[in-house]
């Protein structure tokens, strides 16, 4: 996957994550794209480790993975950011 699919792929995750789990979250847009796009990274792991091809470019298996891996570090972030 390219570079700008990995940032709109983490963007529409990202945008998607935060809807799942509002809050006021310091670092806004940014912080969102890079929770997404990391959150892809993990959610692909996560895909692998179950059998599933992860994150394999852009489309619903793909953004279904990022989104999961993007809730997930968002709810670390929130943990981390909470107890600093």
């Amino acid at each position: 996957m390219g570079w700008l699919t990995w940032i709109v792929l983490g963007l529409v995750a990202g945008i998607i994550a935060k809807f799942l789990m509002p809050g006021r979250d310091p670092g806004g847009f940014i912080i969102t794209i890079v929770i997404g796009i990391l959150g892809g990274v993990v959610g692909g792991w996560i895909g692998e480790r179950l059998g599933y091809a992860g994150v394999t470019g852009f489309n619903l298996g793909s953004i279904i993975f990022a989104v999961i891996g993007a809730v997930l570090l968002l709810f670390v972030y929130r943990l981390l950011r909470g107890r600093a």
